[in-house]
């Protein structure tokens, strides 16, 4: 048999030894020695001193001091702090509030929130379980069709690994070569448009057909009111926005309410006046944000580069050409444009803020939006160059703790239970990372790595039909192994075949972590199931669950023939923040 033949072997061993539920780390690393061996194989030399072992040394070496890799375990961590931090159920009841208006409203808020805690985590076991103890039986309590409940949950849950701060993109990025920062940029927007088309396909399905997603009885929608915002309606105004602001400044009626612990304070008026702000706060902020950078922030940055070309000795630049630089009219209309409909919507807000309102206002800004800041705060430093992937990794990391102390639900068992799972974890990634690292070095020694593109070469295809091949392939490699080997394992052979197609590793790699989504949706390996069922009620089928996983598996694929069609969808965002083509 040929060298290239036992490339091929290897191959083909190897996921056959991974469905028979071998460890994949330590199976990689098995076969890489084996095969190895014979590659090196000289009898003029002692077994020991055979090169595999040296081999092996460098590649653990090497993982070792991938730089890329520190940031899993701060991400891991920041992930599993926030899960037993228990953060998750006031997030889902003040979400489900916000959404009880919308048909399918649990279903939704249940996407919602799969996103949000996606983005917080990266860890898809984490945030189906959590889903599936704190929204499964509340949909199936409110008679939502079993199938439905339980793809909205597994489908949710599979997004942390594709919007950022995802696990799975820091893999490839460390074995793709590529830059987290624009990775992260470039699975954004799909990500987030994938969570649309779950939203979207999920209040569809219920405006067609209501049987699925009944309507919620009133206990379920009612927004819980305190007696005192009652009575200060009575004693001010039934706009609790124009009471408080009457009450900062006439807060003698104020003091004669009763309220929870006693009479209505006025620190407690100021308290309640300040959640009222939090729409307007939260609004100004985005717009000031978005100007900053791409008016100020750009400008700047300009200045700065002329600056440092005249430091250089080059030809003096005028002024003008800093001025040059910055955005275009359209940013200026669309900028008007967006602040005309904040103003609209706070406008519309503010004079309908009822006590229901201020009520749901102060459920979302305690449950939802510290969390929301801290995302952004982990995100916007990675995207906007202030900071690396670890460094934000960091951060994160020391805001999940400060939420969870912050809630009082962290206790030391919690974490070191936290700690423990982060340990785990990172170790089973750099152990992947170990023995797939060896595992190509021999594959592409045996020559299998050039049989089969040679073989692709061969096909004559177009860059089109080439990445067509290529997403089937792992589409169907989904099927049976998880995303960690199809990443490790597989994604390797293609990588070295893109730059003679010409196609973008940014773009190729999202693709595959949309395409990914389907590897935790297929039978008869899809985690997601396995995870929802260690905590569904008895009554729900292992086939239920994968009757109800079916249609996302559609909605992923139509997320790719549109990110096939507009390519821009993943690239654009990395090529107006870092530059490109």
């Amino acid at each position: 048999m040929s060298d290239p033949a036992l490339g091929l072997v290897m191959l083909g061993l190897i996921v056959i030894t991974i469905m028979m539920g071998f460890p994949t780390a330590f199976t990689l690393m098995g076969l890489g020695v084996f095969f190895g061996f014979y590659a090196f194989y000289s009898p003029a030399e002692y077994w020991f001193d055979n090169r595999v072992f040296d081999l092996m040394v460098q590649r653990t070496y090497g993982a070792m001091t991938n730089e890329v890799l520190i940031a899993i375990p701060l991400f891991v961590l920041m992930g599993y702090v926030m899960e037993r931090g228990a953060l998750v159920d006031k997030m889902f009841y003040s979400v489900q509030l916000a959404f009880r208006r919308v048909p399918a409203s649990l279903a939704v808020a249940t996407l919602v929130v799969c996103a949000f805690w996606g983005m917080a985590t990266g860890l898809v076991g984490a945030v189906v379980v959590l889903m599936g103890v704190v929204a499964f039986q509340p949909m199936l309590r409110a008679g939502y069709d079993v199938k439905l409940a339980a793809g909205v949950i597994t489908a949710g849950g599979t997004l942390g690994i594709l919007i950022p701060p995802s696990i799975m993109i820091i893999v490839y990025a460390a074995v793709a070569g590529q830059s987290v920062v624009k990775l992260y940029a470039a699975a954004m927007f799909p990500g987030l448009f994938l969570a649309f088309l779950y939203i979207v396909y999920v209040i569809s399905r219920a405006m067609i057909n209501p049987k699925v997603a009944p309507s919620l009885p009133a206990e379920m929608t009612r927004i819980p009111i305190p007696e005192w915002m009652r009575n200060f309606g009575s004693a001010y105004s039934s706009n609790m926005f124009a009471g408080l602001v009457k009450a900062l400044f006439s807060p003698s009626r104020a003091a004669a309410i009763d309220a929870e612990e006693g009479k209505l304070t006025y620190v407690q008026v100021v308290k309640n006046f300040l959640f009222a702000l939090v729409p307007f706060l939260l609004t100004s902020g985005i717009l000031g944000v978005l100007w900053w950078y791409v008016v100020i922030h750009s400008q700047r940055g300009a200045a700065v580069e002329v600056e440092g070309l005249e430091r250089l000795g080059s030809a003096p630049v005028e002024a003008a050409a800093v001025v040059d630089t910055g955005p275009a009219t359209s940013f200026y209309i669309t900028f008007a444009i967006l602040v005309a409909l904040a103003l609209v919507m706070l406008a519309r807000t503010y004079s309908k803020m009822t006590a229901d309102r201020l009520v749901l206002v102060k459920l979302l800004t305690t449950s939802v939006v510290p969390m929301a800041l801290l995302i952004v705060l982990v995100l916007g430093a990675i995207l906007f160059g202030f900071t690396t992937a670890t460094e934000s990794a960091a951060v994160g990391a020391a805001g999940a703790f400060l939420l969870a102390l912050q809630a009082r639900t962290l206790t030391w068992r919690k974490t070191k239970e936290a700690v423990f799972l982060t340990a785990k974890t990172t170790a089973m990634v750099c152990w992947l990372f170990v023995g797939s690292a060896l595992f190509s070095a021999v594959f592409a020694l045996l020559g299998g790595q050039a049989l089969i593109e040679r073989w692709v070469l061969a096909l004559d295809m177009s860059p089109i039909q080439f990445m067509l091949l290529s997403q089937a392939i792992i589409f169907l490699l989904g099927w049976p192994l998880e995303w960690t080997e199809i990443i490790i394992i597989f994604v390797p052979i293609f990588l070295p075949l893109l730059k003679h197609f010409s196609i973008d590793p940014v773009l190729w790699g999202v693709l595959v972590f949309v395409n990914l989504q389907a590897a935790f949706l297929s039978p008869p390996v899809a985690m997601s199931a396995f995870y929802l069922k260690g905590v569904a009620p008895k009554h729900v089928t292992i086939n239920q669950i994968f009757a109800g996983m079916m249609p996302y598996m559609m909605i992923v694929i139509l997320c790719m023939v549109v990110m096939y069609i507009w390519p821009g969808m993943a690239l654009w965002l990395p090529n107006y923040l870092y530059g490109g083509g």
